[in-house]
């Protein structure tokens, strides 16, 4: 199941496993929102624009989300946690085979963002636009996923240290979290390919080479 059903079914109360369910009409406007605000940035859309794209009036539209801002956490604060829930039982199913974590982690990861780029981008370049609390507890769990990443890569590098492996790991993210950038030239599949083959040979190498 990849971290965008998981996070629907986590929103929805159902388990994150099983039987796509429906999406609601809230969450049909979130999606619309999150792609006009990639495209545009958080300033450049207005409630009227997100109504307009998604057929609903003003008041329909207000009776979902209190306005942008809330729009904005309903988008990021579910990702965050889906990727530290995933991030945890990915790691979790491999306790004595390190390398197989890792692979495992980057198939999540490589998954997660090839199916939401535009969440994505709305990480890179929106994230200050929160509320200090939710930015806070975002940054939170985004640190807590980091730190999965830095137990894998500090078991398979004795030698590295937990500074260094994050290092690292902000590094892979960095390449896995190109997809908002990279054109439909190539297909998916491929993508998939070609991101999980380089970020596994960058973080299997040895640093001390």
């Amino acid at each position: 199941m990849t971290v965008e059903e998981q996070v629907m079914a986590t929103e929805a109360g159902a388990p994150a496993s099983g039987v796509r369910r429906r999406r609601s009409r809230r969450e049909e406007i979130l999606e619309i929102a999150v792609g006009l605000f990639a495209a545009r940035g958080y300033h450049g859309v207005s409630m009227d624009d997100i109504g307009s794209a998604a057929g609903v009036t003003g008041p329909a539209l207000y009776h979902h989300f209190a306005g942008k801002e809330a729009m904005l956490v309903a988008a990021l604060m579910p990702v965050s946690d889906g990727l530290l829930a995933g991030g945890r039982q990915r790691v979790a199913e491999h306790p004595d085979n390190f390398r197989a974590a890792l692979e495992s982690l980057i198939d999540f990861h490589v998954d997660f963002a090839l199916a939401n780029p535009a969440v994505i981008a709305l990480h890179l370049h929106e994230l200050d636009r929160l509320p200090e609390e939710p930015r806070r507890q975002i940054r939170r769990l985004q640190r807590l996923y980091v730190e999965e990443w830095v137990g894998v890569l500090t078991a398979l590098h004795p030698k590295l240290s937990a500074g260094e492996a994050r290092v690292l790991a902000h590094a892979a993210f960095g390449l896995m979290n190109s997809t908002p950038f990279l054109g439909g030239e190539v297909d998916r599949q491929r993508r998939a390919a070609l991101l999980r083959a380089a970020t596994l040979a960058a973080l299997l190498a040895d640093p001390d080479d």
